[in-house]
């Protein structure tokens, strides 16, 4: 017997949360609600969720400062942040606090649906860290190791803060050194996201991810290189 799939949407509109709260329990999932910040976070940190969705503009606690809380307590559990902001410096920001994915409102109720179970299939992919003390999941290169089964990633021996996806594009792209991928391909393979995406999602995270690393070794970063007119690949330099 299937595990039901628990959800929590999060917004002050009680038109928008009735709405998500239709759409999600058609597929079969659990929904919980809040209507605050405060009830928010309470709720994520007392609760096991599959995946959350959460507004940015909300009383009591705005919806980055409930992320950012939250990302320091349970740092793998999916989050979709819902808001009227669509200019690249929120997107940007809501990224860099740690969201999966950003959806900018009005938004298609449909969309929201594919794009929780794109994250659902991407939680089933890259399942939350589980020691295995037989078998360590490793990927290493002279300046660069991932650790799979503890979602830690070290550049000469210094440890990387990444977020979610940012992790699971550095994961992706190193599993397959000097293979290129398009855009496309990584919003599909790493996103999920067949039909809808927007392509400076890859662009922003590529970015970020050159950044973190850069602070911690700068050889480490030149292994994620743009492809131009192309995409990005993982590249191991000539020792």
């Amino acid at each position: 017997m299937e595990e039901t799939v628990k959800l929590l949407v999060v917004d002050d509109e009680d038109r928008i949360r009735r709405l998500l709260n239709m759409y999600l329990s058609r597929e079969g999932y659990e929904i919980d609600e809040a209507v605050d910040g405060q009830e928010a976070l309470d709720k994520a940190l007392e609760n096991e969720y599959d995946c959350i969705l959460l507004d940015l503009m909300l009383p009591e606690m705005d919806g980055l400062e409930v992320l950012e809380i939250l990302r320091e307590k349970k740092k793998m559990t999916p989050v979709i942040l819902l808001t009227a902001k669509g200019e690249e410096s929120d997107r940007v920001t809501g990224f860099e606090t740690g969201a999966d994915d950003y959806i900018v409102k009005p938004f298609s109720p449909r969309e929201v649906v594919l794009r929780v179970k794109a994250l659902l299939r991407r939680s089933a992919a890259f399942p939350n860290a589980q020691t295995n003390s037989s078998s360590k999941d490793l990927v290493v290169f002279p300046q660069l190791t991932i650790d799979h089964d503890a979602h830690r990633v070290t550049a000469e021996g210094q440890e990387v803060n990444l977020t979610p996806k940012e992790y699971e594009l550095l994961y992706f792209l190193a599993k397959s050194p000097d293979k290129v991928f398009d855009r496309e391909q990584l919003l599909k393979e790493v996103w999920h996201y067949e039909f809808f995406g927007d392509l400076r999602t890859v662009d922003t995270h590529v970015k970020r991810l050159r950044e973190k690393l850069s602070r911690v070794s700068e050889q480490a970063s030149k292994m994620i290189v743009t492809v131009w007119g192309v995409g990005y690949k993982f590249e191991v330099p000539n020792e």
